[in-house]
């Protein structure tokens, strides 16, 4: 795939993804979290604050530098990505917090990614090139990320009968579309890749453990109910390689910055079909009596 047609189409396939995010979206998925304000929260500290000190301190530890590293960052910075519901019921976590955390992280992300990429640049690029609160990158980081969400959620509030019949539909498109980008993204980037390969697949799965770790036993902490740990555990163990691909691709056009979000969108799906095939016996076992 040519640079032109890639940057054209990871866009367009960015879109494809938020809209079908937006489509299962409506203005009660926000406020569901008076509902589950504790859980919320946490999870909401652990994924903004905690994920992207735990990412740096593994970016010094396995010795990665320039665009890779702040490739990381991109991705530790970015929401919950489009599989993690699915994790989530399988694991028998509570996916309506599932749906509420997504949607909330795609809002905040908007805010919190450019700066995260902003100390990401100052710490391992030329920090003039970074997003920093420029209005025209963080036009782009809003367009690429809330536009399409919003457009779906118009769509689901107008047209709830079409939106049901399409929203399955949508969410498997969406995931064929992300394995293209992830494809697309390192066919692009394959030198680089393959001088990288190593230590990038270690650091991607060690971050993809810890983050589903700290997504369960962060809530079981504060006494957080079962189903619910495990709903953060997978919103916070699952990031949207797809947005951290487009904005290095797209805003920043910084293509090696796309890299660890293709190998992450690859490898995260181990540590998560492990940890939910681990979860879900646990919920099924019976309590003590």
């Amino acid at each position: 795939m040519g640079s032109t047609l890639f940057a054209v189409l990871l866009p367009i396939a960015l879109a494809l993804i938020m809209f079908g995010l937006g489509l299962t979206l409506t203005v009660d998925d926000f406020a569901r979290v008076v509902r589950y304000p504790k859980a919320a929260v946490v999870a909401l500290v652990c994924q903004m604050v905690l994920l992207p000190v735990v990412c740096l301190g593994l970016i010094y530890l396995f010795g990665l530098t320039g665009a890779l590293a702040a490739g990381m960052m991109l991705l530790a910075a970015s929401p919950g990505g489009p599989s993690a519901n699915l994790f989530s019921h399988i694991a028998g976590g509570n996916v309506a917090l599932n749906i509420t955390l997504t949607a909330v992280n795609s809002v905040l992300a908007v805010f919190t990614l450019p700066l995260v990429v902003a100390l990401s640049f100052s710490l391992f690029l030329d920090d003039a090139e970074s997003i920093g609160l420029r209005p025209d990158k963080f036009a782009q980081v809003f367009a690429i990320v809330l536009v399409p969400v919003a457009i779906g959620m118009t769509v689901h509030r107008r047209y709830p009968g079409w939106a049901e019949r399409m929203r399955d539909k949508v969410k498997v498109l969406s995931i064929i579309v992300l394995a293209l980008v992830v494809t697309a993204a390192v066919a692009k980037n394959f030198q680089t890749l393959t001088e990288h390969i190593g230590r990038l697949a270690a650091v991607c799965l060690v971050f993809a453990v810890i983050s589903l770790g700290v997504g369960y036993y962060a809530p079981k902490l504060f006494r957080i109910e079962e189903d619910q740990a495990i709903a953060s555990a997978m919103e916070i163990g699952i990031h949207n390689g797809a947005i951290a691909i487009a904005v290095a691709a797209t805003v920043l056009r910084n293509d090696p910055m796309a890299v660890p979000g293709a190998v992450y969108g690859v490898l995260m799906n181990i540590p998560a079909a492990a940890a939910a095939y681990l979860l879900a016996r646990r919920t099924r076992q019976p309590s003590p009596v």
